[in-house]
């Protein structure tokens, strides 16, 4: 096999979107199997549509990912310069030699003669496609117009560069061989009056510059491929293997978009999902590792990855798998490191303002991780041991508050952590041995009015590891705050309660 070259041409337009990730993923690990070598080239052309901090944040979003390339403005590397609006003088050199061998030629029409010619194409029922005319120009003919001063761009001349009409053929590695009628391809434009390089010729400079050996893509750019193989005809060039690998579509498998969640990569990051995560995730989008296995690392599967298992169907983006696989990561990760990664979260939620002692930090992170499966989740896992309880959830309320009794369970459960060490072996033992425990037959609706107090929720970590994080003084404040509550008609209206704000009737003891 002849050197592995492979490039990820973003254009800086917007935020690294899912999609674009795992082209660049695919990419990367299709050059480390084959000891090849990883491009990163900015496609930054399109003025109109660029958009200022955007090449950061793909840079940015890539690099969290796990993935390093080779060669990049950032790094540099032999082929450069690899931002696209830097290379104009190469695009025009390669159009003036198209031109000079009769593939390329000049075209004068201008935009309003251009939509005139579509408009009359589609009342007359034809394709919209250019029609030729400025090929059919005489010698005098341009001559008058160029000493005219009229703008003319460069238009690459299809029908003599292909040299037959049999159609473009397209063998790709994903899709097998995919035909293009000549007739649906016109002469398109390759250098703008501008003398700004069009994209179909700029990527075909540029691919060629850079000894790019296979392209790797989304098959939304398989459409795009003919004409860049006309145009690596016109250069003489043998063109890089393809491979359109299958879009990215939401669960009712219309194209992902901002209405079905977040679909960038800072926007995962910001929620608190793991690089590695995400990576393994966006991985399997299209492609399988060889033992079907669901968990693995970049590492891992750049030692098997390779084009064959790479299926040509749309893939369908889940969420929900995400997440899982998510918590798997989030939970297998070293204590320390979830705690570094946790605490700007658990500040970003205002729970660390008035800096509590780090090691109650660490058991906070470490207790409520479980039941996590982002960044976030711990966050808002963690949120009852710095804050007062502000509401409580309804209808944890209506189960475990409004039944009769719960006054009595609260009260029973007060008194036997009162007489605790308030360690949870301690707490467990002291409940358990209570005599309203044991007259009832079970410490159930004890632990569920418990924990519905002193958290306002009704699910969490062990309630006894809780209370014993949470301590004497706090737990006790918040049994009596409930108690009262109850006894008072008060929990209705804290269980409708939004959150935000401390409420003196449920709180009890006071920020941590």
């Amino acid at each position: 096999m002849p050197e592995v070259r492979v490039r990820f041409a973003p254009s800086p337009t917007g935020s690294l979107h899912v999609g674009g990730a795992r082209t660049a993923m695919y990419n990367a690990l299709y050059a480390r199997r084959f000891g090849g070598r990883f491009v990163l080239r900015i496609e930054d052309t399109d003025a109109d549509r660029l958009r200022e901090g955007a090449y950061d944040a793909i840079v940015d979003g890539l690099r969290w990912l796990g993935l390093r390339w080779d060669e990049g403005p950032d790094v540099g590397g032999p082929y450069g310069p690899y931002r696209q609006s830097e290379r104009g003088e190469r695009h025009r050199a390669y159009a003036r030699a198209l031109a000079a061998r009769g593939y390329a030629y000049p075209c004068f029409c201008t935009p309003e003669e251009l939509e005139e010619a579509r408009r009359r194409a589609r009342e007359e029922h034809r394709p919209p496609a250019y029609d030729g005319r400025c090929r059919r120009l005489g010698a005098n003919e341009r001559a008058a117009l160029e000493a005219a001063g009229r703008p003319a761009a460069l238009r690459l001349d299809v029908a003599r560069v292909w040299g037959s009409d049999q159609p473009v053929v397209v063998q790709d590695r994903v899709r097998g061989e995919v035909r293009f009628d000549l007739s649906s391809i016109d002469d398109f434009v390759i250098l703008k009056s501008n003398g700004t390089a069009a994209y179909n010729f700029a990527v075909v400079c540029d691919d060629v510059d850079m000894r790019i050996s296979h392209v790797i893509r989304a098959d939304e750019h398989l459409s795009n491929t003919p004409k860049q193989l006309l145009v690596y005809r016109a250069l003489g060039v043998e063109p890089p293997q393809f491979a359109h690998i299958p879009m990215v579509l939401a669960a009712d498998r219309s194209k992902l978009s901002k209405r079905h969640g977040a679909t960038g990569v800072e926007e995962f990051r910001r929620q608190g999902y793991l690089p590695q995560a995400l990576a393994n995730y966006l991985a399997l989008l299209g492609w399988s590792f060889p033992d079907e296995r669901e968990l693995f690392s970049l590492d891992e599967a750049a030692q098997v990855f390779d084009l064959d298992r790479v299926g040509s169907g749309a893939t369908v983006y889940d969420v929900r798998k995400l997440t899982w696989m998510n918590g798997v990561y989030l939970r297998a990760l070293p204590a320390d490191e979830l705690v570094r990664l946790a605490v700007p979260f658990l500040a970003e939620a205002g729970l660390l303002a008035e800096d509590p002692p780090a090691e109650y930090v660490r058991a906070v992170v470490l207790l409520v991780r479980e039941r996590a499966h982002t960044l976030r989740e711990v966050a808002e896992g963690a949120s009852y041991f710095f804050l007062d309880v502000a509401s409580y959830d309804p209808k944890g309320v209506e189960k475990h508050f409004a039944p009769p009794g719960a006054i009595e369970r609260l009260s029973a459960a007060l008194e036997a952590f009162a007489a605790s060490d308030y360690s949870a072996q301690g707490l467990e033992k002291a409940l358990d041995e209570h005599p309203a425990v044991r007259s009832a037959g079970t410490r159930a609706p004890f632990i569920h009015a418990v924990r519905l107090a002193v958290s306002g929720r009704t699910v969490g970590p062990g309630l006894f590891e809780l209370v014993a994080l949470l301590g004497r003084e706090r737990t006790e404040a918040r049994l009596r705050a409930a108690i009262a509550a109850i006894r008072e008609g008060r929990v209705a209206a804290l269980a409708e309660a939004d959150g935000e704000g401390v409420s003196a009737g449920a709180g009890g003891g006071g920020r941590r």
